[in-house]
Formats: C-alpha cells, structure tokens, sequence
C-alpha cells in the first residue's frame, strides 16, 4: 500500500469510497456526493491524501478550515474514509499517520473530527492516533429526518503551536 497525495483523476474512486460511507448512516450528515468542484473548494489542498494498492484506491483523507477567521488557522477537521472492502486491515491508520504529519507541515497545531457514536471503527482509531475525546454534541444536526449526536475528538500537536 502506497500513501500520496490526492489528484484531481482519483475523484471518481474516491467519490465511491465516499458514497460508501454516505450508505451507512454513521459516517456523515452528507446524503449524497457533492460534485468534485464543491468538494475541492471545502478541502485543504495542501493535506489530501489516498491509500493506493494499484490500481485500486483503498481510502482516502483531507482537511477542512473549521473556520475561515485568522485565529483558527492552525486548525482544521478531518475527514477519512476507507473502502467497506479494505476496512480493518490498517488503511484508516496508515491515512491518519500520514495526513497528520503533513498537517505538521503545514503548521496546523490541532485536528478535530466529528464522530458519530455508531461508528465505533472510527472511534477506536481516533483513540489509536492519540486523539481525545473532548464532548459530545447532543442532536447537533438531523440525518434522514432523525436528530443525531456526534462526538467531538481532538488532536494537539506535540511539535506545532506550543510556544
């Protein structure tokens, strides 16, 4: 398994893969796949990655702004998906590993992510990435009509922000 950088002809795979995870209810608020113009303009450029085995693309991750306002710069949301046929084998911690040592780079000093309480894979990855579970935000948003919670996990880096 090869971890790079996302490209712009990976979109019709990794819009499956996101379309998977859409289907399972517990991954997403999204409903369908946006268009890649919608998708690539809510998505950092610099941190999008893909797991690739050749010729098939197993997962992917990006980074989103949480906010557009100057003081949350070095902050960013999450986002990883992994094909339902390449779940458990390491895809989602090889991606995490990997995005969050190039977030570094980038000087991003915290990560966060929404989880929702269901998806108990993500869960234990997040906690396997050394990220903590700070709160959970009760009926946050409605999925098919139905108010769900979602669990907010974060990442402080160790090297990033700490002066």
């Amino acid at each position: 398994m090869e971890i790079r950088s996302m490209q712009a002809q990976d979109w019709v795979k990794v819009s499956e893969i996101y379309a998977e995870g859409i289907a399972t209810g517990f991954a997403t608020f999204e409903t369908t796949v946006p268009p890649y113009e919608t998708w690539d303009k809510a998505h950092l450029k610099s941190c999008r990655l893909v797991a690739i085995d050749d010729p098939h693309v197993l997962g992917w991750a990006a980074l989103s702004p949480v906010s557009s306002r100057c003081v949350y710069g070095g902050v960013a949301e999450i986002s990883v998906y992994v094909s339902k046929n390449h779940r458990g084998r390491g895809v989602g911690k090889a991606l995490l590993e990997t995005l969050i040592a190039l977030s570094e780079k980038e000087g991003f000093w915290t990560l966060q992510s929404g989880v929702f309480p269901e998806n108990q894979g993500s869960i234990a990855l997040h906690y396997k990435m050394g990220f903590r579970h700070i709160g959970k935000r009760e009926r946050i948003g409605k999925l098919d009509g139905v108010w769900k919670d979602n669990l907010l996990f974060e990442r402080r880096s160790t090297t990033v922000g700490i002066d």
